[in-house]
């Protein structure tokens, strides 16, 4: 990167997270990643290079292991000319969301990452490419006994934190979107949880082609969300050459081509990983549906009262996924005081924080920990720091984002080197990644068990209520048809 002239101008605004943002090359398929601050509180360049090389030693010494090769991308740590980063950061200041101004881009170091751009990984074939990003979310429901609340083993988190986010104004409507639905492994129930994401991306759901996003939330207020637009865009990839013009008949079959491709390539097994051995995770106790799932109240409400899941190919990248989040064995609630324990030993004995490897470095013995899915607990700092350790990862794979990359094959192609998935009327070679793989930090362990019991607690509230509304409904419609007979 140094040895190459620097020009601001084949750079523009990619998108950012809470601590990052990226920039992407106009011609080049890379990206670069900044770290961001609040104001007046940035670190010495030797810590950020300390943070963002921590940050490529989780993916490859830790995430690579639980996903494979192919599908973890860790990038490397660059030094640029500080010139060059500050014209940078003027450039793309306006191009940024007025909810995301609140920290600023380091532009003081020099340093980033260095990673592909996986919207246009295979851009350079000079054909066109399509990207879709899901953020698939926690795929199972606790199995612990610690949990507190019965509703947990019935209701997944993320069906319970819909009411929640629409009740403080992040999202207009709940999403009919379940996550076990998609991890089911049962093709009907994955085609509806697409479907679901197609209907209310919210943040779990973006569409990119050649690079450009078309289909998405480009942050929590800007919703590109017009089904028969994206249709047009896609429609050259799935009817090259056929009579669907337009209309609500077209729209629905190039959705339906695009979901039948997006499962059919979430199924497939393309690479092997160290985790692929391991021990796996106990499941939760025979339930691998969730109560408050729209497929599931229709599957109740039609009378049927077994829900088939066929179960994930051990290969795929769904199943790495959900193994590795289902390191959390004992739920937040059974963490939180694990975590107790361990803040009160650092309280005590703060140069202790080093040793216990809170902050790296993330190598083979680091790993090797993780690998110990026994609950006992001995009362020990380090049995505590395991599973405090082993719930962060699993935390870090409930909110990564899964890309898929599909590019079209020619009529007469045939390639051994990529899978190729079939549609009705094309072909697509494509390749699978996992993004966002920072390791949650071990601070925001408070934060979660608080956020927790007030998901919990709202749903709660919030369905009793309901309940009891149309209870008091009945009952009024009973009280209108009371027919009173009197002595004669």
């Amino acid at each position: 990167m140094e040895a190459e002239p620097m020009d601001e101008n084949e750079w523009r605004y990619h998108g950012e997270g809470n601590k990052s943002l990226v920039v992407s090359h106009r011609k080049r398929c890379i990206v670069l990643r900044f770290l961001k601050f609040p104001p007046n509180r940035s670190k010495t360049p030797e810590e950020i290079f300390h943070h963002l090389q921590n940050i490529v030693h989780f993916g490859k010494h830790i995430m690579k292991q639980f996903f494979g090769e192919k599908y973890v991308h860790y990038g490397e740590v660059v030094h640029l000319p500080l010139d060059f980063v500050r014209q940078l950061c003027l450039k793309i200041q306006s191009e940024r969301p007025e909810s995301r101004c609140d920290k600023d881009m380091d532009a003081l170091s020099g340093y980033a990452m260095c990673l592909p751009n996986l919207t246009r990984l295979h851009f350079v074939e000079h054909r066109p490419i399509l990207c879709v990003e899901i953020k698939p979310k926690c795929g199972f429901l606790p199995f612990s006994s610690h949990v507190s609340q019965e509703i947990k083993y019935k209701v997944c988190r993320y069906c319970m934190h819909q009411h929640l986010k629409v009740a403080k104004g992040k999202w207009k409507r709940p999403s009919k979107y379940c996550p076990l639905d998609l991890f089911s492994g049962n093709k009907q129930r994955m085609h509806f949880a697409l479907r679901s994401l197609l209907q209310e991306a919210q943040n779990n759901l973006k569409i990119f082609k050649n690079g450009e996003l078309i289909y998405g939330c480009k942050d929590n207020e800007d919703s590109l969300s017009d089904l028969n637009e994206l249709a047009r865009h896609l429609k050259p990839f799935f009817f090259p050459s056929n009579g669907l013009v337009s209309g609500p008949h077209c729209t629905r079959a190039i959705l339906k081509e695009l979901i039948h491709v997006i499962t059919t390539v979430l199924l497939s097994s393309t690479d092997v990983c160290k985790a692929g051995d391991m021990k796996t995770v106990p499941t939760s106790q025979g339930r691998s549906y969730c109560e408050a799932s729209a497929f599931s109240k229709e599957f109740v409400r039609n009378g049927k009262n077994k829900m088939e899941t066929s179960g994930l190919p051990k290969g795929c990248l769904l199943y790495k996924t959900l193994q590795t989040q289902m390191l959390d064995l004992l739920d937040i609630e059974g963490i939180y005081p694990l975590y107790n324990r361990v803040e009160q030993y650092l309280e005590e004995f703060p140069k202790e924080r080093s040793t216990l490897q809170l902050d790296g470095p993330y190598n083979e013995s680091f790993y090797e920990k993780l690998l110990d899915l026994s609950t006992e607990d001995d009362g020990t700092v380090q049995s505590a720091l395991r599973k405090v350790q082993q719930y962060r990862v699993a935390m870090t794979a409930k909110d990564c984002s899964i890309m898929i990359s599909l590019l079209p094959c020619l009529q007469d192609e045939c390639s051994e080197q990529r899978p190729v998935v079939p549609a009705s009327k094309s072909r697509f070679t494509f390749s699978l990644s996992v993004l966002d793989l920072d390791l949650k930090p071990y601070e925001s362990i408070h934060h979660q068990y608080k956020l927790d019991g007030k998901i919990v607690n709202y749903y709660l509230k919030n369905t009793q209520a309901k309940d009891d509304s149309v209870k008091s409904s009945i009952l009024k419609e009973n009280e209108n048809c009371t027919l009173v007979l009197h002595k004669m």
